[in-house]
């Protein structure tokens, strides 16, 4: 991870999405276009999303309130396990209610998604090539901005679960040359008003 300029990465969980997820709600569509709105001040130079509908959709609304900044969709930016912790590594009065989730998810996303997400670090983590800084935005799920987060502070790898983003709030990572990452702001919803904010999570985590 070394270059010679600043990366700025944005990262945002897609808008609230239908209970089948195969699109947005009107919900996530509103908050889609407001994190779009308050991105406007923002010097983006491209947006990279997942392939799944509710991430794409996403992508696209937040462009469509910028001026000319391209979409790249990337497998790396889907929707996946990070990492699979082994049973010694986690907390002993959690362990079994953390691996009893892990089991879950289809096979598919635990085979492949650590693979994908040493990738994801090596593409979007660390500073930059050339002589100034870069602003990117990444749209796509919890995992992986879980993942992107704890890497940046160097937290166990276990430790991507427990952190929750709501749909269409904003995180910042500053990845400088020469020094460690900065997660200048996490999971901040300032551009939704209270009743788009937390959508998605369970009742107890709506604050």
């Amino acid at each position: 991870m070394t270059g010679t300029a600043t990366r700025y990465l944005y990262l945002a969980r897609h808008g609230e999405a239908s209970p089948d997820e195969s699109k947005l709600t009107d919900n996530g569509r509103q908050q889609a276009v407001l994190l779009g709105e308050r991105l406007q001040r923002n010097p983006l130079t491209a947006i990279c999303h997942g392939p799944l509908p509710r991430a794409e959709q996403t992508a696209q609304l937040i462009c469509d309130q910028l001026d000319g900044v391209p979409l790249q969709p990337s497998e790396l930016a889907g929707d996946y396990i990070p990492y699979l912790p082994q049973r010694e590594e986690l907390p002993s009065d959690s362990a079994d209610a953390m691996l009893a989730r892990l089991s879950q998810f289809p096979d598919e996303e635990r085979r492949q998604g650590p693979q994908l997400a040493q990738t994801a670090l090596t593409r979007f983590a660390g500073p930059v090539d050339g002589d100034k800084p870069r602003h990117e935005l990444i749209v796509t799920h919890n995992f992986l901005i879980g993942w992107l987060v704890r890497a940046a502070l160097d937290s166990p790898k276990w430790r991507w679960m427990g952190l929750n983003h709501a749909n269409a709030a904003l995180t910042v990572i500053r990845y400088a040359p020469g020094r460690p990452a900065s997660v200048l702001f996490y999971n901040d919803m300032g551009h939704l008003p209270a009743e788009l904010r937390w959508t998605g999570f369970p009742p107890d985590l709506h604050i």
